[in-house]
């Protein structure tokens, strides 16, 4: 789902607030998320599932095609965690 349309559905379903607002509203949303895994912390949506930053090792890679090797230095990415009810609903039979 695009950004855009997760704005459209949330002002078609809450039509008393603008769609400027929502977008506000959405971006604070992923502006939180971020900042607290910038700082380290996990961030959990409960029911939804949590974020947390990982870090990669840095070492020595090949590259495959010219089998140089090159040192890679290490770095963040996020892993998420899928919560129980998000997973029980995305599984169940009843879509």
């Amino acid at each position: 789902m695009l950004k855009s349309s997760l704005i459209s559905k949330l002002h078609n379903k809450y039509s008393s607030i603008k769609v400027y607002d929502v977008e506000k509203i959405i971006d604070l949303f992923f502006e939180k998320i971020l900042k607290g895994l910038q700082n380290d912390q996990n961030v959990e949506i409960r029911g939804f599932g949590t974020f947390r930053k990982k870090i990669n090792k840095e070492k020595m890679v090949r590259n495959p095609k010219t089998n140089e090797r090159i040192f890679k230095e290490k770095t963040n990415k996020i892993h998420f965690k899928i919560g129980k009810i998000l997973h029980k609903r995305i599984n169940s039979q009843d879509l």
